[in-house]
């Protein structure tokens, strides 16, 4: 079992920026594929970012030039750098594990316009 713990969300305006930390209890971030995802009121989830186990990054794009997925395999952890955020980019945001899935318990992310 493992368990992921997400946080840095925020609320913030038009423009600026938000650091998402995912942390996992067991050392998996540098051998699984890691992503985030995010749900917004009344939307499906969408896959926003990929990181790979040999380090190859994908993103949405939507969010391509302005978010940027990373990993720390010492501290078991992923992050998610979201610059020039926009109104369109509130919503919960996960972190999930592949192949084998678990989901983070989310953190929201509110941009004001």
């Amino acid at each position: 079992q493992v368990q992921l713990v997400e946080s840095g969300g925020g609320l913030v305006q038009a423009g600026g920026s938000l650091r998402l930390s995912c942390v996992a209890s067991r050392s998996i971030v540098g051998i699984y594929t890691m992503n985030w995802f995010r749900q917004a009121p009344g939307k499906q989830r969408e896959l926003v970012a990929t990181i790979t186990r040999n380090g190859s990054t994908n993103y949405a794009d939507s969010v391509k030039g302005r978010f940027t997925i990373s990993r720390v395999n010492a501290k078991n952890t992923v992050y998610l750098q979201m610059n020039s955020l926009k109104p369109e980019d509130t919503a919960v945001y996960y972190c999930r594990t592949s192949p084998q899935v678990y989901w983070g318990q989310g953190t929201q992310v509110t941009v004001s316009s």
